[in-house]
């Protein structure tokens, strides 16, 4: 062939890139992104679907090597990278790039560190995997971004992109940690396209099913690595083919342009967004606005009805049905509900704005909060519709008994370039989900490993404070991890 294909750069890409190659500023949201995902992975692990991702590794033997955040024994790093994923996504607390609109970290870190973790990698290497994992998750994502529609193509036609381009993002730094050539990098990328899935029906009806998601993202990476040392090809083609990942998913050639142009240049992983409360990230401008309402001595009993505007395409996962997001039946439930953001910031929410104690199975049917989601409506809003999805805005408005009529605008995203978390704040969300499982020394130790994570000789300083969680495995989880544990 006398050009290189998307896939095949992409190879050269990785293979190209060291430790000392990296501007400071990835270097350090790697380190940001690592501390943050693990948090989350960790305080997910007490869940019911983390503790059926636990049940359903130690049904499979294997070797093992890699760290299962709540599993005493290790596991092979395909089937810990699953349960470390399952748990970084299913608070919905992870990272999000805009405007692909996809969250891409929770797929990308557990794979790496598993890959890392059998490699017997350092702080370095891992850095470097992160690093170019979340680049090329990143830019296949904005490969579906229809700048005419304003929305991710994925979206359009109910794909999870996040597991989808994740998939693709954790075999590239899996298979970094194995050490592959760029050659092989390429051959991963055309075995990791036929293991990528993901659809999004249950954010808008319910079901538990899309915190699998980032698990199986994170699986297949390890897998599809794997697999390529083994001798496993792919094709060259895979993303721009005729039959390949592009006509796969966007039934579109893609962007080519948004895969390769710039690359090693200029780098996306500074710019993704941290999320600053446990909810999706549409929901995070109508926390804020309701927040301001609240600041400005505006309360329930004060309020006839509230309209809360928000992008076009966000609707269906923020706003419709809306019967079912004015009476959300579970804490999950309420984290895709725009009328429940708008009562947690009118109440007052905790830790940075909104932590996970504002979504429980308890407070989704609070009579008070379900009084008060039934005066919201969600609707459109043309303002936020044009800023979309390079920011999540929305703009709430209160009808009030006495006649007034007070609107609150949010038009930028908490958390993102505009409105950058610190690395003090992430730090502080991370010790509040880590709190009920691990110990104050535990914590500690982890936070200062994610901090020096480039110099790290090896891996134990973050593996090791994430068996702390053991500790809250139910006794039947500790019987069968006795049993079942290889």
């Amino acid at each position: 062939m006398s050009e290189r294909t998307l896939a095949q750069q992409l190879g050269d890409f990785a293979a190209g890139q060291h430790l000392k190659t990296l501007p400071d500023d990835v270097v350090d949201s790697v380190g940001m992104r690592l501390l943050d995902t693990l948090g989350i992975a960790v305080g997910a692990s007490t869940l019911s679907t983390s503790a059926a991702a636990r049940a359903w590794v130690l049904e499979n033997g294997g070797a093992p090597h890699a760290t299962a955040i709540g599993l005493p024994d290790r596991l092979p790093a395909a089937l810990a990278a699953f349960v470390n994923g399952v748990n970084a996504h299913s608070l919905d607390y992870d990272d999000t790039h805009l405007p692909s609109v996809l969250h891409p970290s929770a797929s990308v870190v557990p794979a790496a560190l598993a890959a890392a973790e059998q490699a017997d990698a350092d702080g370095a290497e891992l850095v470097r995997a992160v690093a170019v994992g979340l680049e090329v998750c990143v830019r296949l994502g904005m490969a579906g971004y229809d700048p005419a529609t304003g929305n991710s193509v994925f979206f359009e036609h109910g794909q999870h992109a996040t597991s989808i381009c994740g998939a693709m993002g954790a075999a590239v730094s899996a298979a970094m940690l194995r050490g592959a050539s760029a050659r092989e990098v390429t051959d991963v990328l055309g075995v990791a396209a036929s293991m990528a899935a993901g659809i999004i029906e249950a954010n808008r009806t319910g079901g538990t099913v899309k915190r699998m998601h980032c698990g199986w993202a994170a699986h297949a990476g390890v897998s599809a690595a794997g697999l390529v040392s083994h001798g496993v090809t792919g094709p060259p083609t895979v993303l721009e083919g005729r039959f390949g990942f592009f006509q796969a998913w966007l039934h579109t050639e893609g962007n080519a342009e948004e895969v390769v142009g710039g690359l090693g240049e200029a780098w996306s992983v500074p710019g993704i967004f941290f999320k600053p409360y446990p909810a999706n990230h549409f929901t995070h401008a109508a926390v804020d606005a309701a927040a301001g309402l609240r600041e400005q001595g505006i309360g329930p009993d004060d309020i006839e009805r509230l309209v809360l505007g928000v992008p076009a395409p966000n609707l269906r996962t923020i706003g419709e049905p809306i019967e079912v997001k004015r009476a959300p039946e579970t804490g999950y439930m309420a984290q895709f509900s725009g009328p429940y953001a708008v009562t947690v910031g009118l109440l007052g929410g905790s830790g940075l704005g909104a932590s996970l104690a504002d979504y429980t199975d308890e407070l989704a049917q609070d009579p008070e909060r379900r009084a008060l989601m039934q005066k919201v409506d969600v609707v459109p809003d043309d303002r936020c519709t044009e800023i979309f999805p390079h920011q999540f805005p929305a703009v709430l408005t209160a009808r009030l008994h006495d006649g007034r009529e007070v609107v609150q605008e949010v038009l930028t995203t908490r958390g993102g370039p505009e409105r950058p978390l610190s690395f003090e704040e992430i730090s502080a969300k991370f010790r509040d989900n880590v709190e009920p499982v691990l110990s104050r020394d535990e914590a500690d130790a982890l936070a200062e490993a994610c901090r020096v994570l480039p110099d790290l000789d090896d891996l134990s300083a973050l593996t090791t404070p994430l068996a702390g969680a053991v500790r809250h495995l139910t006794r039947s989880e500790r019987s069968s991890s006795t049993k079942g544990s290889a």
